[in-house]
């Protein structure tokens, strides 16, 4: 089984000591860190802008994963490509996927298209040769803490056969509703990173003890 990377969400962590959170993500282990951008437009939920991103860039080393759940992408990729390793756009946000696609290469970053659940593969497909990743929404976006559709898993399978047979060189991401219980099956779905928000933010263990069980899931799971 391909390695995978976990990234965790600070959506679920204490924002009233948000650095101290990221920093404990990046001590236990992660590879890569998800900020979740909402407008309430795109999502109800409305989260925080690039003046948060701009200031936890310098709290930790960890590559971010900017997921823009917003209106009109276009208009905000500039914001963050100078300080994200990924920044991800859904297609059901703009009409010019593509565009926006581009404009965040030309920025510095990689980019990443996201899928809603009700969103087919046939949407991006045209798009595969501009994606540097493919971030494939296993919950309805805008909340932290809900269940993993399973239904979902199979849209990630046929992604992952869509981009071997295309030749295509994207990653795929899976965001919502990772847990210890299903990561393994994420990752044989064909991921190749897992957004884990209250999987590794919660009152039950450590930062690092959760992200170590969720290792322990994948490494049982291969």
């Amino acid at each position: 089984m391909r390695s995978v990377q976990l990234a965790p969400s600070i959506l679920t962590a204490d924002f009233g000591r948000l650095a101290d959170e990221v920093r404990a993500a990046e001590e236990g282990g992660a590879d890569i860190l998800h900020l979740d951008v909402m407008d309430g437009r795109f999502v109800p939920n409305i989260t925080f802008g690039h003046a948060l991103v701009e200031a936890l860039r310098k709290a930790t080393s960890l590559p971010f994963d900017i997921h823009l759940m917003v209106a009109e992408p276009e208009r905000q990729v500039g914001f963050y490509t100078a300080v994200a390793a990924t920044v991800n756009v859904h297609v059901e946000a703009t009409d010019h996927i593509n565009r926006v696609l581009d404009l965040i290469r030309k920025g510095g970053a990689e980019a990443g298209v996201c899928l809603n659940p009700g969103t087919p593969l046939a949407a991006i497909e045209e798009s595969l040769p501009d994606a540097d990743q493919v971030m494939v929404m296993t919950i309805n976006p805008g909340w932290g803490g809900q269940t993993l559709m399973p239904a979902q898993l199979e849209k990630v399978s046929r992604l992952r056969s869509l981009l071997d047979e295309g030749g295509h060189d994207a990653r795929i991401e899976i965001d919502g509703g990772v847990k210890v219980e299903n990561a393994a099956t994420c990752a044989a779905a064909g991921a190749d990173a897992l957004v884990c928000g209250s999987s590794v933010y919660n009152d039950r263990a450590s930062v690092a003890e959760n992200l170590a069980s969720l290792r322990a899931a994948l490494a049982a799971g291969s």
